[in-house]
């Protein structure tokens, strides 16, 4: 497959291209300034995209199959804090970037579109959304280190989601867990819908690299088409 990768210096982003390599595809690994990056292994392609250019976009998607976004304000890999800054700065970017990919689709109607989101629009319990609490809101962010600022960011994502819903695009939505951070790949994870994925402690966690083999999973056997699903382990 020819798969394209929004964010591809980013955690999840870094690992969704590995994968993809590994597996034999093709990939284009997208960022804001691609002239920059060395890259020695075979079958990637660099190039520079503004993700809230319809344009940008639209130019990058000929000859996909699949554009995978984790895209993030700023650069998560390099400058977190900048990442939560800008985020809550304007937690309508997230929004706006699934509007303008979803502009850019309307010319490659055949290309399928997976968005890495937030796990802040899963139901805790029927009918219950953390990301519409904000006592459950400031509880995760409080236990994974975020300001509680960024509770607008989380809310942000599921805007993003909801943009999505309304639309007839090939589009496929990511919740990772709550936890999501660097680990091991273990391709032993389970997958939900829209509730989280909980392990025998109760947590919702899952490794970057496992989230990367959710996602080419997907990327190569199509499950969730205009609908979201989750993982954890």
């Amino acid at each position: 497959m020819r798969i394209g990768v929004v964010g591809a210096t980013g955690g999840i982003g870094s690992r969704v291209v590995t994968e993809a390599l590994d597996r034999g595809h093709h990939v284009t690994a997208f960022s804001r300034d691609a002239s920059k990056i060395e890259e020695s292994r075979e079958n990637v392609t660099w190039k520079s995209v503004d993700v809230l250019d319809p344009d940008s976009v639209a130019a990058a998607l000929p000859g996909l199959d699949v554009l995978i976004s984790g895209f993030q304000p700023g650069n998560a890999a390099k400058d977190i804090a900048d990442t939560v800054a800008r985020s809550i700065a304007d937690p309508t970017v997230y929004a706006t970037a699934a509007r303008t990919l979803l502009k850019a689709l309307e010319s490659h109607s055949r290309t399928r579109l997976i968005v890495i989101g937030g796990a802040g629009s899963l139901e805790v319990e029927p009918g219950l959304v953390r990301a519409d609490s904000d006592d459950l809101l400031h509880e995760t962010l409080d236990a994974i280190g975020l300001p509680r600022e960024y509770a607008a960011a989380v809310r942000g994502h599921r805007d993003a989601l909801d943009v999505l819903r309304t639309s007839n695009r090939l589009w496929t939505y990511l919740s990772p867990a709550e936890d999501i951070a660097p680990g091991e790949r273990t391709a032993r994870f389970r997958i939900g819908t829209d509730q989280p994925v909980l392990d025998g402690d109760g947590r919702s966690r899952i490794s970057m690299e496992d989230a990367a083999v959710a996602l080419v999973d997907e990327a190569e056997l199509p499950r969730f088409v205009q609908r979201r699903f989750t993982i954890g382990y």
